[in-house]
């Protein structure tokens, strides 16, 4: 049976209408864009909507599917990714939920589900360094990332990489997944700097 990627937590906290749209494709400047199989990039990724985007995406387009509290998008992604939307009750509220999975993984979307809730229910806000690392990724605009191109090493060929600026002037890409712990929290905003990186059991 095929498994797809692990669920990933993409975006901290609660994404506007813009920013819904703009996380649909994190990954749409990535070199070989048209060449390449796409599923391992975007399979498992999720984020937390609100309500009326949630239900706006319900009426635009008709389902794939409806099961209960979830329900999948016609269009695919790619090859078998497509948008799933989850309505979850979460500590008695419920909110509001966009994943993309693989749907020839015939467990990918309950998987998700069981995910979300777990990852949500933390009695105590934490980011793990994989997910500060995503959350910096979708807040940078496209002008300060991209992809490590034809310049660099070739093991390092299509990285995702970020760019700072130096104090004294002039700025430089550094590859994202090599940021240091002072290079994350300076690219954070303050309110998700100082957050554990995992729950005391």
């Amino acid at each position: 049976m095929k498994t797809s990627p692990a669920p990933r937590k993409v975006y901290q906290g609660v994404t506007s209408r813009h920013q819904m749209f703009r996380m649909f494709d994190r990954h749409a400047r990535r070199p070989d864009r048209f060449e390449d199989d796409a599923t391992l990039i975007y399979a498992g990724e999720w984020f937390e909507i609100n309500e009326a985007e949630h239900d706006a995406m319900f009426e635009v387009l008709p389902s794939l599917w409806v099961r209960g509290s979830m329900f999948a998008m016609r269009e695919f992604l790619t090859g078998s990714v497509t948008s799933v939307f989850f309505a979850l009750r979460i500590d008695g509220t419920v909110r509001y939920f966009h994943a993309y999975c693989d749907l020839s993984d015939g467990q990918a979307v309950e998987r998700m589900r069981l995910t979300i809730i777990e990852r949500e229910t933390r009695p105590v806000r934490a980011m793990t360094r994989d997910e500060r690392l995503e959350h910096i990724w979708s807040t940078t605009a496209d002008d300060y990332r991209g992809y490590a191109g034809k310049r660099w090493p070739a093991t390092e060929y299509g990285k995702r990489t970020v760019m700072f600026h130096a104090r004294l002037g002039g700025a430089t890409l550094k590859l994202l997944d090599g940021l240091s712990n002072e290079e994350i929290a300076a690219k954070l905003p303050v309110h998700l700097r100082h957050l554990p990186d995992t729950v005391a059991a």
